[in-house]
């Protein structure tokens, strides 16, 4: 039903959808709560999750609410050369397999920084560990703040009390269940957030006269199918520059990231690692492209329906309204819980894994005396829901940024590139030492700041601008400094 402001009610049905998603979610946490007697069991589900079910988690938790509706937003309003990074995931795969995962089943690590203690030191932990929990925390204001845009969009209501209620329902199964749970509602939450966004793509090839070929047509002729366009530019988004991004970037997210880590270390075997982390990649392309054809969709919608949109409607807004306008009734509910899915199942995870961090790399290994089984899981729990009221207040934070996908490449330039820049230091040079590291994060996070304050470069280089920096004034002022041994089976040498 349409108000006099010319918005919509988000309507009784798409109401019953929603809730019954919320609910459905908080019920798994409290399924789980209380099963987890051990510290392996609350970290890491006791190592015995199926990797088909961890494969579907790493994607659910990777892909946020800021990818679910940004990327459409993108494709609206700028092109779709993302997708040639995006292709890179296949690549980076192996990869993955064979540099990073090797050292971590073999130290059976519960975080990806226990190897940064025994190749650098305990300083090296803490601050690898460190520019994770800022990166998460700030990424976190980013998937809250999505979804709460979505709800302000669709009901009206105001966006800071939507913050509070998807912080607070988030971190409230969370706390309840950890990583089995975190795990399993992730599974619920792919199902839905594909569902929606399938629904989403077919009825914009059925609104939009001539169908699939007349939206290829009008991306084509706009300039926002621009896959053979590799002039290079700092100041655009071009295939170039995604393609070296994305794959630097897959290699972190997927090789070094605690999230995608701690879920990968919680499969049974090594194949299982290994099958979990080719079939997110297989997943991870084919789910961007179809929220690629959604934002050419909405494009070549908004042409042959020049007055459907707002003329002041931002691109990441654009997807949650065209679900409310031109959905049924119960099918534009199931969009919006789909966004509301991407966001939670990122918003756990990135809590769960900050908690994980504190435990295994802050606290733990500084302490005289050993921590038992249910302290560390009592503090776990205490902690996470603290991360979640922080990350909550982050996303007040995000509402001023900017772009949902600009603010969330931001927070990762900012902090992750000199985080993979030390593990490939570690893992293929035997001479690197964390002093010379230091000099390179010293280089890297002004130069990326300076970045993106001036806009000097797209937001698409900040990441490999701020690897290449940290890697290779690492590596140079590393040979400044003397030698240290190197345990065996800590390089790819020794």
């Amino acid at each position: 039903m349409e108000n006099p402001d010319g918005s919509v009610s988000f309507g009784a049905l798409n109401t019953v959808v929603l809730i019954l998603y919320l609910v459905s979610v908080v019920g798994v946490g409290f399924f789980f709560a209380g099963r987890q007697k051990t510290a392996e069991d609350f970290f890491l589900a006791g190592r015995n999750m199926p990797w088909l079910a961890v494969a579907v988690s790493v994607f659910a938790s990777i892909t946020s609410a800021v990818s679910y509706m940004g990327v459409p937003g993108l494709a609206f309003r700028e092109n779709i050369s993302f997708l040639a990074g995006i292709c890179m995931m296949p690549l980076a795969a192996p990869v993955i397999i064979r540099v990073f995962l090797p050292f971590y089943q073999r130290l059976r690590v519960t975080t990806s920084y226990d190897y940064i203690h025994q190749r650098f030191g305990a300083g090296a932990r803490v601050l690898a560990a460190g520019l994770f929990f800022l990166t998460r925390l700030g990424w976190l204001g980013t998937v809250i703040y999505a979804p709460a845009l979505a709800l302000s969009v669709v009901t009206g209501m105001d966006i800071r009390l939507a913050i509070l209620i998807m912080g607070g329902l988030g971190t409230l199964y969370t706390v309840l269940g950890e990583l089995a749970a975190v795990i399993c509602t992730d599974v619920i939450q792919f199902v839905i957030l594909s569902g929606g966004a399938l629904w989403v793509c077919l009825q914009l090839i059925a609104d939009v006269p001539g169908g699939i070929a007349e939206i290829l047509r009008v991306g084509q002729e706009s300039g926002r199918i621009n896959l053979a366009n590799w002039r290079p530019s700092w100041v655009e988004m071009t295939l170039g520059g995604v393609v070296v991004g994305y794959f630097l970037q897959f290699l972190h997210d997927y090789g070094v990231d605690q999230v995608t880590v701690q879920r990968l270390m919680a499969t049974r075997t090594p194949r299982d690692m290994a099958k979990a982390t080719f079939l997110n990649s297989l997943v991870t392309v084919v789910f961007f492209v179809l929220l690629a054809l959604i934002g050419l969709g909405l494009f070549a919608y908004s042409q042959s329906h020049p007055r459907a949109f707002p003329p002041n409607l931002e691109g990441d807004k654009i997807f949650a309204w065209y679900a409310v306008h031109a959905l049924p009734p119960g099918v534009s509910g199931l969009v919006i819980a789909g966004i509301f899915a991407a966001a939670m199942s990122s918003l756990d995870s990135g809590i769960n894994s900050l908690a994980t961090v504190v435990v295994n790399d802050f606290l733990r290994p500084f302490r005289a005396r050993t921590m038992t089984d249910t302290a560390q899981v009592r503090l776990a729990r205490v902690l996470t829901l603290v991360f979640g009221v922080f990350a909550t207040g982050a996303g007040f934070i995000a509402s001023r940024i900017g772009a949902l996908i600009e603010a969330s490449q931001t927070f990762i330039g900012l902090f992750s590139g000199p985080v993979l820049a030390l593990f490939l230091l570690g893992i293929f040079s035997q001479r690197a030492v964390f002093a010379g590291w230091l000099c390179g994060v010293a280089a890297a996070i002004p130069a990326t700041l300076y970045l993106k304050s001036s806009g000097a470069v797209h937001f698409i280089y900040y990441f490999p601008i701020s690897f290449s920096v940290a890697f290779s004034v690492g590596y140079l002022a590393s040979r400044a400094f003397p030698a240290r041994e190197v345990g065996k089976g800590l390089t790819i040498k020794g």
